[in-house]
């Protein structure tokens, strides 16, 4: 594993969290899609440098992911932290050895159970296997991933982008990306996620992983609201 310098990301939010830098690889990728859109450019000068955040691979990564679906990351960041505190949480087998009462109990919801419960599974079977993913390009990972129930294609992405590094990933469908393209664009709405999609792979195809961080990263700084992994025992 690569090991970067660290720097203080701060941007308007000031919360003083450390993270590493981009790699050289992204900040030559940053640097092309600076020149090809001064939208994207202006956005580190506005809210500071880029963190570049990571997840863990494999199981622990993808039930992370499965956490942050469709809540606020504050509550998010409660529910994954109380989950990592229970013995054998995140491993396969030593989720699917904990009762739903345990589970509800750190703040998942029924839902968020059975969808993690399916995750496991799912590596205990066979059907994920993290070498073979890693092994497979894109479109092939993610259509393995959301073959699991509960898994849809943001939880796929989310994954690839932040846990597999993959330099070409774009969560269409989250809120956030949307509101931040919306007010970059100066548009008076946020676009759907087929058309926001569409503009992603126009615009910043083979970069689009790297345009979507400068975009949440932008989301924060006009917000204020932090990152999942930004708050307080992440």
């Amino acid at each position: 594993m690569h090991r970067w310098l660290h720097s203080v990301a701060i941007g308007a939010y000031g919360w003083g969290m450390s993270f590493p830098h981009p790699p050289p690889a992204a900040r030559a990728g940053l640097a092309v899609l600076a020149a090809r859109d001064p939208g994207l450019a202006r956005i580190e000068a506005q809210a500071g440098p880029l963190p570049w955040r990571r997840r863990q691979p494999g199981f622990a990564g993808l039930l992370q992911a499965i956490m942050g679906q469709q809540i606020s990351n504050q509550a998010a960041a409660a529910i994954w932290r109380r989950l990592a505190a229970l013995p054998g949480a995140l491993t396969p087998a030593g989720l699917l050895a904990l009762d739903e009462a345990v589970l509800r109990g750190a703040g998942l919801s029924r839902p968020k159970v059975s969808h993690a419960r399916s995750l496991a599974e799912a590596y205990v079977i066979g059907t994920l296997d993290d070498a073979r993913i890693a092994g497979m390009d894109d479109d092939a990972a993610i259509a393995t991933i959301v073959s699991v129930r509960g898994l849809g294609p943001w939880t796929a992405e989310v994954y690839l982008l932040f846990a597999l590094q993959r330099p070409d990933i774009f969560p269409a469908g989250d809120i956030a990306l949307a509101g931040a393209y919306a007010d970059l664009r100066g548009l008076a709405e946020r676009p759907a996620t087929l058309v926001l999609r569409a503009l992603a792979a126009e615009q910043w195809r083979p970069y689009r992983s790297l345009a979507a961080r400068l975009l949440w990263h932008h989301w924060r700084h006009l917000t204020g609201r932090p990152a999942m992994d930004d708050l307080p025992g992440m």
